[in-house]
């Protein structure tokens, strides 16, 4: 049994619920934990428990259902896999429903085996249901059929759910916002990263296999204490950086390559994640360094477009006009930079957005634009900034000399009441300064 609440305040999610149960008007939330997943046959991938559950509820343990209704005097019930000392041997000890009770604040709690005989009751005392379609078989079954029975049944009455919502409609919005116990999470595991990265990029060495980066980096992870990477580990080495997402990491590093590295530590389940290019020997190449150079100043431009009340397609389009210059001057690109913008001629090297929110999910939920325009950006806000130049040999797009060079530059930023805040500006990202930690020249 892995700790509940993971050090954050019980109180934290009572308040939580109560702002959802403001929203759901006559609605049912079921929120079930994240399934076992099995590798193969019967070894399970090691288990990493549902964000939403845990936003909500504190609870990071398997089999856990929870179900939350606005205006009812059992509003928050909780269905728990209880007590089974045969399987406790192999999975670690379990609570009770009692125990489950006390500690989590809920108004009933029942064991999971109740769950076919009560939960039916429990959706249909609301308007609609609030559940992800296509996660949980077993659950959508049941949903399945109180929408059945209300079609039938309670057409009469005006009992039961007429229909279904995804949480995200109300969830999402509320974790777009971090609270402080949430920005301390995220500045440990982005302090987690930086560390990592210097230790892995000072490591780097040409004829190192791009596995040994990646073992380094993961094992600073959890040597400085954090439960491993939030997504698997990118190491790109020379080709390799141009895929996007290049997880195969089983290439060696040869000299005179880049190492695109692309990793996150995950502290108390939330994320960091960053991007560093930096070449494998200690120095760049004239044309890397003048990729390197573009993408350097998309990068500082997104930043500066960042703040509360700026919109967040102001990111992409600052970084999108510096590359685009970058491509006319590199001769990738001919014409008006503000022709070739709108014609998005730059796709082929720059395929990707500039930005995605950062929290309990490395890609966090949140729309990017509403019914009224792009998101603007309040206090809280936690985001990537990525910016990015591609050029895969054999592509026919670029010249010679840039064939198979891949750089992407990354920070997290949090955005405050009087600005931004780059959590990861401790590492390097100045051409030399990246050279000198490959070299474990830089000493803070």
């Amino acid at each position: 049994m892995t700790r509940p609440f993971l050090g954050f305040s019980p109180e934290r999610f009572s308040e939580r619920r109560t702002r959802v149960k403001k929203a759901l008007g006559g609605g049912v939330l079921l929120l079930p934990s994240a399934p076992v997943l099995r590798r193969s046959r019967d070894t399970e991938v090691r288990y990493r428990p549902d964000s939403e559950l845990f936003y909500l509820t504190g609870c990071v343990d398997p089999g856990v259902v929870a179900v939350l209704r606005a205006d009812h005097e059992e509003g928050f019930v909780l269905f728990v896999p209880g007590r089974d000392p045969k399987a406790e041997v192999w999975s670690g000890p379990r609570m009770d429903p009692s125990e489950a009770k006390d500690l989590y604040g809920a108004d009933k709690v029942f064991s999971t085996s109740e769950l076919e005989e009560r939960l039916p009751e429990l959706l249909r005392s609301g308007s609609r249901v609030l559940f992800r379609l296509g996660v949980h078989p077993a659950l959508e079954k049941l949903v399945v059929e109180a929408l059945t029975w209300a079609r039938g049944r309670g057409s009469r009455t005006g009992d039961g759910p007429r229909a279904v919502a995804d949480p995200g409609t109300i969830l999402d919005e509320l974790r777009m916002v971090k609270d402080s116990e949430e920005i301390s999470r995220i500045r440990g595991a982005t302090e987690l990263t930086v560390a990592a990265f210097e230790e892995a990029m000072g490591a780097t060495r040409p004829g190192m296999g791009e596995w040994e980066v990646e073992s380094l980096l993961e094992a600073a992870f959890r040597k400085g204490g954090g439960t491993g990477p939030a997504f698997p580990t990118i190491v790109g080495s020379g080709e390799n950086g141009c895929t996007l997402h290049y997880t195969l990491n089983r290439s060696r590093i040869q000299q005179g390559h880049l190492v695109l590295l692309d990793g996150g530590a995950e502290v108390d389940l939330y994320a960091g994640d960053v991007t560093r290019t930096y070449p494998a020997g200690g120095q760049f190449t004239g044309p890397q360094a003048e990729v390197y150079h573009w993408v350097l100043r998309a990068h500082r431009a997104a930043c500066e477009a960042i703040g509360p009340g700026a919109q967040v397609s102001r990111i992409h389009e600052a970084a999108l006009a510096e590359l685009v210059m970058g491509l006319v001057e590199l001769g990738i690109l001919q014409g008006d930079p503000g022709e070739l913008l709108e014609e998005g001629a730059y796709k082929p090297h720059f395929p990707h957005q500039t930005s995605h929110w950062l929290g309990l999910d490395v890609h966090d939920v949140g729309d990017y634009a509403t019914e009224s325009g792009p998101r603007v950006l309040s206090a809280g806000t936690v985001l990537t900034v990525e910016p990015g130049l591609y050029f895969p040999s054999g592509s026919g797009t670029a010249p010679s000399a840039l064939a198979g060079i891949g750089i992407r530059i990354e920070d997290d930023i949090l955005v405050t009441s009087e600005g931004a805040e780059n959590l990861t500006e401790g590492l390097p990202v100045s051409p030399d300064r990246v050279e000198a930690l490959n070299r474990r020249e830089l000493r803070e």
